[in-house]
């Protein structure tokens, strides 16, 4: 059972308990149920931090493991009140990129005398030393602690763990605590959990959600952050997929041209209360996109300002978020869900190569993986979270995905394997508008779960609804999943919502279909 405390500015923190003496964990200062806090300083009179601002955030959770990540922070919260950006124009942006001085693209964005720790939303690091500790929710007895880690600039402070031989169908809780050094105390701990997947044998009902951009310029819910985290919440889901484009390098205020600046953009989205705290408690799988690994519709080789590619997918794949190694995954959720997460980046091919057998998006690796794993499936539905369309239709000029006439060869031989296999549903990203579509040929669905406020919906007119469209909304919002069984046979269905920001259902959709839904009939 899952236990939760719901607060009237949505902090949604883990009942844990408090006698961990025996772990030797001493648990010192203030309550960390108060509004928007991540953290609790413990810090004697003369000692300032490290803190904790960015909470934790998980990732590559399956039956027996997970990816924990975390930051030590010179501050307890992000610089709220800070300065403001010098604003650059697009073409002004776009010249200063093809400079090579990172400090150059700094110093045009900052103003006069300012440091970028002024700015608004910084959230500088510090070095110091973490420790995690874990355990099955009411089960403290069971408790495990890690060895204490130290936290260093070239890595911007962050820490991870890779916790193997948890046990399936599982809430845990953690503890993680921060300290300057082994020989000073504990100056702040934050409290999570995650939950691990069902054996492949329960019939279990699982929730999920999927969402995408998002970003700190295009939030809409104040410093607090985007409103859709309450809603998700409410929801209670398993698991989240954010499904790219977690943030965008290449927006202004700042134009984020280096490494430093790119660090700035994640420190503060992950400080923004709202999205910390969801993070921080949620089982979570992060894909990217091509706005967080370096600029707009980029491929290997490219750079953007003194920040080439392959150091922008060092950054995300390795130092920013939990790591893994091939970045996909297929975990079972249970007898009758399984989820594919694929990576759409970091393999691809330059969108100007010409198209044909040799051009790709996945790399034919992951292809080649993603079929067969597919083949041998025995779950009863089968979803492919992917950070870029594979049905669309998208907007007309777009060349990076597989709706594109640029990935024609690959996209048409992806749709026709996938349509091969019953209930293969693809859930996807990077797409401004909410949309469920049904490719007219291999009658493949795809669902695009539109972005993460309405302010960041464009790209595609309301009301332009193609024969492909099943629904179509030019909004904000996100997806939710629910798999559910009835009747003596336990019996599977899944339901795939679209929602507004809010929370509201606008869309509903059962699965297995019947073919007058395929032939263009939408539930209600």
């Amino acid at each position: 059972m899952k236990h939760f405390i719901f607060r009237t500015c949505f902090l949604v923190l883990l009942c844990v308990p408090w006698n961990l003496q025996a772990a030797q964990i001493q648990r010192h200062g203030p309550d960390l149920s108060g509004p928007d806090r991540a953290s609790s300083d413990r810090a004697s009179p003369d000692l300032s931090g490290p803190y904790l601002a960015n909470a934790t955030r998980n990732s590559w959770a399956d039956q027996n493991s997970i990816v924990l990540w975390t930051r030590t922070t010179r501050l307890k919260e992000f610089v709220a009140t800070g300065k403001p950006f010098i604003a650059l124009t697009s073409k002004e942006a776009d010249q200063l990129s093809h400079g090579e001085d990172a400090a150059e693209m700094l110093g045009a964005q900052l103003p006069s005398k300012a440091t970028l720790n002024q700015m608004i939303g910084a959230c500088p690091g510090q070095a110091g030393q973490v420790r995690l500790s874990y355990y099955p929710h009411d089960h403290e007895t069971q408790l495990k602690s890690t060895p204490w880690k130290t936290t260093i600039a070239e890595h911007d402070f962050t820490a991870q763990w890779r916790l193997e031989g948890l046990q399936p169908d599982t809430l845990y809780a953690t503890v993680v605590e921060a300290r300057p050094d082994s020989d000073h105390e504990i100056t702040a701990s934050i409290q999570g959990r995650f939950r691990t997947a069902p054996t492949v044998e329960q019939t279990k009902q699982i929730t999920f959600c999927v969402t995408t951009c998002h970003d700190f310029i295009r939030r809409d819910d104040g410093m607090k952050g985007h409103k859709i985290y309450l809603p998700m919440t409410q929801l209670n889901p398993d698991f989240v997929v954010h499904a790219g484009d977690i943030e965008y390098y290449d927006k202004p205020e700042p134009w984020a041209m280096t490494k430093e600046l790119m660090r700035f953009k994640w420190g503060r989205i992950f400080a923004l209360p709202n999205n910390r705290q969801f993070y921080n408690v949620t089982s979570t799988y992060f894909l990217k996109d091509d706005h967080d690994t370096l600029k707009n519709d980029c491929w290997p080789g490219q750079r953007y300002g003194s920040v080439s590619f392959e150091e922008g997918v060092q950054l995300f794949n390795e130092e920013q978020f939990p790591s893994h190694s091939p970045r996909y995954k297929t975990v079972q959720w249970g007898r009758d869900l399984q989820i594919w997460f694929l990576e759409g980046r970091d393999y691809r091919s330059p969108n100007h190569m010409p198209d044909g057998p040799n051009k790709t998006v996945l790399g034919q690796t992951q292809k080649q993986w993603l079929f067969e794993t597919l083949a041998q499936s025995k779950a009863k539905f089968k979803i492919i979270c992917s950070p870029t369309p594979l049905v669309g239709p998208d907007r007309s000029g777009k060349n990076d995905n597989h709706t594109n006439h640029f990935f024609q060869h690959e996209g048409d031989q992806l749709r026709s394997k996938l349509a091969e296999i019953e209930n293969v549903i693809v859930l996807c990203g990077d797409r401004h508008w909410q949309y469920a579509s049904v490719d007219e040929e291999t009658k493949l669905w795809e669902f695009g779960c539109g972005p993460g406020s309405d302010k960041h919906q464009f790209g595609w007119k309301a009301g332009d609804q193609r024969p492909v469209h099943r629904f179509l909304r030019v909004e904000g919002g996100f997806l939710s999943g629910e798999l559910r069984y009835s009747g003596p046979s336990r019996h599977p269905k899944l339901t795939i919502r679209h929602h507004k920001t809010s929370g509201e259902s606008v869309s509903e959709f059962g699965f297995p279909t019947t073919p007058s839904e395929n032939l263009g009939h939408t539930p209600q």
